[in-house]
């Protein structure tokens, strides 16, 4: 199914009955990674999973966007379809979005993050070197006679540079991309007051076991889930035991409509 929101065609689906769960992917997936714990919650809940602007079958932004927008397109989802006090949850990219909107909204009942972002990750000293050197080629490109080749220089050095989900995307999305995972949203987490489950692959190295251990101290109603054997797509690498563990976290929403 698809509906239109902020003039883009935004692709989602939609099983099972009861009291509502939306799944947000992380960055550079899909809501097609959600397949199989989107088949385990339609047992008991109404459960929504959408593709972010950029990813899957939805529209890409025209300009590059920061995390405001995207959960915006979230806000205007929920309101769309008239969805009440949903459950939200969120793996990465996914996590940012949720702690944005339960920040800014009382309609949502918890939250589930899935190795979550939004803590500002600390970096090394390479990459400064990259950041600094990066600043200092722009401005000698735009001395005369170099500005002319000062685009096709720049997208060649952030190509040699760049993250694989940097390269894999369009110059909107690569954009895009560097706001998002600069933005520090711990601000935000103390004014989370629903129930929140923090659930972690003790292997995650995208988001590492450290910044979940920030959010549980941040988020007033947040415990901590660390699953052994399991990185940052632990909802994959374990998915027996995140369907069960995130079953249990729900089990008083169950069997209402």
């Amino acid at each position: 199914m698809d509906i239109t929101i902020k003039q883009l065609s935004i692709h989602y689906q939609v099983y099972g009955e009861g009291n509502p769960i939306i799944l947000l992917h992380g960055w550079g997936t899909s809501l097609d990674l959600f397949d199989d714990l989107q088949q385990s919650l339609a047992a008991n809940f109404k459960v929504y999973a959408i593709d972010f602007p950029g990813f899957g079958k939805s529209e890409e932004p025209k300009e590059s966007w920061d995390v405001a927008e995207y959960t915006e397109v979230l806000t205007d989802f929920i309101k769309k379809l008239d969805i009440q006090k949903p459950t939200l949850i969120g793996h990465s990219f996914g996590g940012r979005v949720s702690i944005k909107y339960a920040d800014n909204n009382t309609n949502v009942n918890k939250i589930v993050l899935i190795g979550s972002a939004g803590v500002k990750p600390k970096r090394k000293a390479d990459y400064y070197v990259k950041v600094y050197s990066y600043k200092t080629m722009k401005k000698v490109l735009s001395l005369p006679i170099l500005n002319r080749y000062k685009d096709d220089i720049i997208q060649k050095y952030r190509k040699k540079v760049g993250s694989a989900d940097y390269q894999s995307a369009s110059q909107v999305m690569q954009q895009t991309l560097v706001k998002v995972v600069n933005e520090d949203l711990t601000h935000h987490m103390p004014n989370i007051k629903v129930p929140t489950l923090l659930l972690w692959g003790k292997n995650d190295t995208a988001t590492p076991i450290e910044d979940a251990k920030v959010m549980e101290s941040l988020i007033p109603n947040a415990g901590l889930a660390v699953i052994e054997n399991a990185g940052h797509y632990v909802f994959l690498e374990q998915k027996k035991r995140v369907a069960v563990i995130i079953d249990k976290f729900l089990e008083e929403d169950k069997g209402v409509g």
